[in-house]
Parts: C-alpha cells; sequence; structure tokens
C-alpha cells in the first residue's frame, strides 16, 4: 500500500496545531471586554470592570453635575432678560423642555414622571431668581393644591387660603406673585365664585393648567360599614351616580375641600371621603374605591392670575369679559366679529349682572394672543358695539396632565 503524501503545507498546518496547544490558557480577565450600558452618556474605559452598584454611582455623579450645569445655563439666560420676574412666570421655556422630553425618551420612565422630576430641577433654579409666593384654594393636597404643584413644583412658596375670593384678594395687595383657582370643570361647568371675582378686581389670566382629575373613595373600614360620605359638592356632583349605584345606604355630606373630607375620614368612625389619591397618602386613610368619577375625561382647568399678560408663544388663548346692550341681537352681532375675523371662539359663559342693572357679563375664550393682527381686530370690532370690554388676558394654552 503505497503510503500516503504528506505536502508542505499539510506539516506547516500540523506544526501550528501544535504550538496552539502548548500556549498558555487565555485568563478570564482578558477576555472580558466590558460593554456601555445602552444610550450611555459616561466613557468607559476598555478594561474597566464594574459592578452595578460601581455603575450606579458613576451615573449619579454624571447626574449631578449635568443637573447643577443645566440650572447654571437657565439662570444665565434668566439674567440676560430684561425683567427677570417674569422670565421666572414664562410657560415656554416649560413648553419647549416637556417637548424634548417626548421626543427624545425611550424608557423604561413615562414621560410624565421625567417632567415631574424636571418641575423640581426647574422650580429650584427659578428660586433662585425670585422666591416665587403663590396663593392657591387650600387646604394642602386639594386639586387646586395638585395643580399648583404641576405648575409651580414642590418648591415654591405654596400658600393654602380658604376661599377663591381670598386668593384674588392677595394678589390684588401684592402679598403673592401670582394665584390659582379652578375656573371650570368638564362635569359641572363653570366655577362662579372665580368668574364673579374678575368682575370685582383687575386682575388677569397668567397662564391655565387642565388637570385630569381622578376621585376615590377613601375610609379606615370596610365598604359595608360606611355611613357618612364628605366632600366638597364638585367632588359629590362628579361622582354622583357612583355614589347612587354602590353607596345607596351613604349620607352624603358637603365641606369646603376634599382634604378636609380625607381628615373627617380618618378620624371619624364610619366616615369616607370623595378625594385624590395624594390625599389619602398624606393623611393615612385607605383607597377602598378608584377612579369613582362618573365621566372617565373628568378635567378641571385652573387659572393662574397675577396682573400680566405672558408674551405669545404661538400656541395661546385670549380671555375677555364683555357687556353688551340688552336688547335683542346684540349678542349675536357681537359673536358674528369672531367668523368675521376667523377667530375659534373656545368658551362662552353668561353671568348675570347685579342690581340694578339689568342684563349679562360674558366670559369668553378664544384662539390667538392679543398682539395677532386678527384678534386686535376682532376686539377693536367688538369695542365699537360694547358698554364694557376688558382683556383678562393671554396665555399659553395648555395640554392636558393627569
Amino acid at each position: 500500500m503505497a503510503k500516503k503524501k504528506t505536502t508542505k503545507r499539510t506539516t506547516e498546518v500540523r506544526a501550528t496545531t501544535r504550538k496552539a496547544g502548548r500556549k498558555k490558557p487565555i485568563t478570564k480577565k482578558k477576555m472580558v471586554r466590558r460593554k456601555a450600558a445602552p444610550n450611555s452618556a459616561i466613557p468607559m474605559p476598555k478594561e474597566a470592570v464594574q459592578t452595578p452598584e460601581e455603575r450606579l454611582a458613576d451615573v449619579d455623579r454624571l447626574l449631578v453635575d449635568l443637573l447643577n450645569e443645566r440650572t447654571a445655563l437657565a439662570l444665565k439666560l434668566t439674567g440676560q432678560s430684561e425683567i427677570p420676574i417674569n422670565a421666572v412666570s414664562d410657560t415656554s421655556d416649560d413648553a419647549r423642555l416637556w417637548r424634548l422630553l417626548e421626543k427624545s425618551n425611550k424608557g423604561p420612565l413615562e414621560s410624565d414622571e421625567l417632567k415631574a422630576v424636571f418641575r423640581t430641577v426647574l422650580s429650584a433654579g427659578r428660586q433662585r431668581v425670585h422666591r416665587t409666593r403663590i396663593a392657591y384654594l387650600g387646604p394642602a393636597y386639594s386639586f387646586t393644591h395638585l395643580a399648583a404643584i404641576y405648575r409651580f413644583g414642590q418648591l415654591a412658596d405654596l400658600v393654602p387660603v380658604s376661599t377663591i375670593a381670598t386668593v384674588f384678594d392677595e394678589v390684588n395687595r401684592g402679598h403673592v406673585d401670582f394665584g390659582l383657582v379652578p375656573i371650570e370643570n368638564s362635569t359641572d361647568g363653570r366655577i362662579v365664585d372665580t368668574l364673579d371675582m374678575f368682575t370685582r378686581l383687575p386682575l388677569r389670566i397668567c397662564g391655565e393648567i387642565l388637570l385630569h382629575v381622578h376621585h376615590n373613595l377613601l375610609a379606615r373600614c370596610d365598604r359595608s360599614e360606611i355611613n357618612e360620605i364628605y366632600s366638597k359638592p364638585q367632588a359629590l356632583s362628579q361622582c354622583r351616580d357612583w355614589l347612587a349605584r354602590n353607596m345607596p345606604h351613604a349620607r352624603l355630606i358637603e365641606v369646603t375641600s376634599t382634604s378636609t373630607a380625607a381628615q373627617l375620614a380618618r378620624e371619624k368612625p364610619g366616615a369616607a371621603a370623595v378625594a385624590s389619591q395624594q390625599a389619602a397618602v398624606q393623611y393615612g386613610v385607605q383607597i377602598v374605591a378608584e377612579n369613582i368619577e362618573d365621566n372617565e375625561n373628568n378635567m378641571t382647568r385652573f387659572a393662574v392670575i397675577g396682573d400680566s399678560i405672558a408674551d405669545e408663544t404661538g400656541f395661546d388663548r385670549t380671555a375677555v369679559l364683555l357687556q353688551i346692550s340688552h336688547e335683542p341681537g346684540a349678542l349675536s352681532d357681537a359673536l358674528l366679529v369672531f367668523k368675521k375675523c376667523r377667530v375659534n371662539l373656545t368658551w362662552i359663559e353668561s353671568f348675570p349682572m347685579r342690581a340694578p342693572e339689568s342684563g349679562y357679563l360674558f366670559f369668553l375664550d378664544f384662539e390667538g394672543h392679543v398682539t395677532d393682527k386678527k384678534i386686535r381686530k376682532a376686539i377693536r370690532d367688538l369695542e365699537t358695539m360694547a358698554d364694557r370690554l376688558e382683556i383678562l388676558g393671554s396665555y399659553p394654552r395648555s395640554k392636558p396632565s393627569n
């Protein structure tokens, strides 16, 4: 049998294989190649090996540096404004930031959760320019308080007062920079006390907040043991069908606020409250039924009141107070102005004049800023037929928030 021919290439391959077998084994340390976390902003040495705890510490240190740098830049821009205090109340930068967050956020945090974080950062920076004081319809953890936190952040000086009239008085006397009051609800309509105060004091609407209002039944006992349910009239009204179906045996009792109701539910045996989730946490009361509002899209619009008109943003709303002669066709003629000027009217409410005058005042909301050409023309046309016309404010429109 012929001997198998060994070629030079075969000999070289075998020799190479034998040499490879004699090499020292590759150590685990040399095999490790650290990969950066997805979307990581921190450069990592190729040979570095970190535990998750060490990596988290690096990220935290970077966040501290970046948040401080952002605040320093914001303070520099605010200092360049003609009136820094007005820049503090400007929401156009907020709107730009929210758009950026929604566009760039890839999770796992939701955009609303990121907004809550940045609201605190924005509030902290603004407080270094001017210690902003805001009066709101209290007490703490009422829905108006939650709207104030949403708009101004928890670091602002939020001052609870007992009535809507007091909020207006505090702003009018210069005791606070702004006030926050409810103006309308998607279920119950206008807030009469707020509209009435606009007829009494020369204050303006500087901004708005649209807040989804979710009501919960709070108690320190089982639902079957509840015999009294406390809340403010509007909250009870917004849950009337649910309460009639599920709690027909319980007596409904009106109080000044949902927060007061939560305190009573904590203290009184057999008592429950209709209030927010935050009120349940604050006052240590269990939620026995969630989201009991009859309209799942229940929403309240809150007005930020002050003495200035916000700058134009391109996404604005203007509010006016209009009094016209009490005669046939007068209101129809006034409303035709909006059609003629191609202005979208978004809200109209009537309010009876106080005796001895007869007739009505009308509150109107429409899209656009008072500096817009077509808005200026509409206002000029309204002035020719109005007994009284007051611009209540131009301000950025708000998107609904949870």
